[in-house]
């Protein structure tokens, strides 16, 4: 199946985009969390292909392991803070950094990956296919991931 031609841009279609959907496995081990989640990012939405179409889901899915072993760079470690509100009066909870990467260390990434997608249905779709596993063991052996070293 070849990506339908015009005026010589490869487009792809819905079709073609999920009969050639891949999952990929990443290690967080050692990685800075910025950088890491970019390119994650760049995977989901399908930009590393040649045949981009920014409103076709083209993007595979990513596997993530050994999330609690990401680390971010200078002081954010200590500064850093997650916000987020309950819906009640004065339902402001503020947690730092070291805490939610000892509480729930894949939301760090998952938190980072959402701010860089598009806040758009489809990349609501996009993020479908984002596993994340706090230690080296995922239970994703049957879509046969395909190890990628970043």
């Amino acid at each position: 199946m070849e990506p339908s031609k015009k005026n010589g841009t490869s487009l792809l279609t819905k079709e073609e985009a999920e009969s050639k959907r891949k999952w990929f496995l990443l290690d967080a081990s050692g990685k800075t969390l910025g950088r890491f989640a970019s390119e994650v990012t760049k995977i989901l939405r399908g930009k590393h292909r040649g045949s981009f179409t920014p409103h076709i889901d083209g993007g595979d899915g990513v596997v993530i392991i050994n999330a609690e072993k990401i680390h971010v760079t200078g002081a954010k470690e200590a500064q850093k803070i997650y916000r987020y509100h309950t819906g009640a009066m004065s339902g402001m909870r503020e947690i730092p950094y070291r805490i939610m990467k000892a509480r729930k260390p894949d939301h760090i990434i998952r938190r980072a990956v959402e701010g860089m997608m598009p806040k758009t249905r489809l990349a609501n779709a996009q993020l479908k296919r984002l596993r994340i596993y706090a230690g080296d063991a995922h239970d994703m052996q049957a879509q046969q991931p395909v190890p990628v070293v970043i």
